[in-house]
């Protein structure tokens, strides 16, 4: 034990000796080139246009890292991924299927559900923006319009009268009245309620199931076998019997009509 520690002692010391001279033997054999430094710092901007083209960078760079945020919250995944999440936990298969197919079924019918209204985005605010017709500012306004309304057709208006309350403005007269701080969350939870609306229906049935085999069991007085392994083939057969992904995936595209 103590001849290993020795060993140990000595290696990490002479690996910090070399880590400490490496730069020096490498730096010393390094031609320096005229002319190339590095310079990193703050400095006055001479030309405002620079300052301009530094902001739409780091708004651009933040927009990017809220991609994900939006892509969930803002279209049609929250509700589908809850769905599905949902279904595997009634049937009862634990980790099957996996949360990678979850998520990228999930995330493909977000982008078959969104077409339109990314189709629609497009036409109305991102060509003629490129094509240097409308400013940024008419561009962001354009490409809110669709979106906004995919969202007003989802959310209650139970809900946009909570935030609006909370808010403590008046009621607005048109949809274009609502802010969209006010019709995002108002979004959000109208769709957890939908989510969870279609999640009980679909649990209904294998409880149904769960309870039958269960019944079974009991009376037959094997109490010491879990049910879920005699109702989870069963499940599975009725699952199967009635298509259930056709009519899962179907039922749920045709809730955003």
């Amino acid at each position: 034990m103590m001849k290993l520690l020795k060993m140990f002692v000595i290696i990490s010391v002479f690996f910090m000796v070399f880590i400490g001279l490496a730069p020096h033997i490498c730096w010393g054999n390094t031609p320096a080139v005229a002319g190339s430094y590095l310079t990193i710092g703050l400095s006055n901007a001479k030309d405002p246009q620079k300052v301009t083209v530094v902001l739409q960078i780091f708004l651009l760079l933040t927009v990017l890292s809220l991609a994900p945020a939006i892509l969930i919250m803002l279209t049609s995944f929250t509700r589908i991924v809850i769905v599905f999440s949902i279904l595997r936990q009634a049937m009862g298969t634990h980790q099957m299927p996996p949360n990678q197919i979850i998520l990228g079924l999930a995330m493909f019918l977000t982008f078959f559900i969104m077409t339109p209204v990314w189709q629609e985005v497009n036409q109305q605010a991102l060509q003629p923006y490129l094509e240097g017709k409308i400013t940024q500012h008419q561009a962001l306004e354009k490409a809110s319009k669709p979106i906004r309304n995919f969202m007003f057709k989802q959310t209650r208006e139970k809900d946009l009268a909570l935030f609006v309350d909370i808010a403590d403005m008046e009621r607005p007269k048109s949809i274009d009245d609502v802010p969209t701080s006010v019709l995002i969350p108002s979004f959000i939870i109208s769709e957890l309620k939908t989510a969870f609306q279609i999640g009980f229906f679909l649990y209904v049935p294998f409880l149904i199931i769960d309870m039958v085999v269960a019944s079974v069991l009991l009376s037959m007085g094997m109490m010491m076998l879990p049910p879920i392994m005699i109702s989870l083939p069963f499940k599975l057969m009725v699952f199967v019997l009635v298509d259930g992904w056709y009519l899962i995936v179907g039922s749920i595209v045709k809730s955003f009509g």
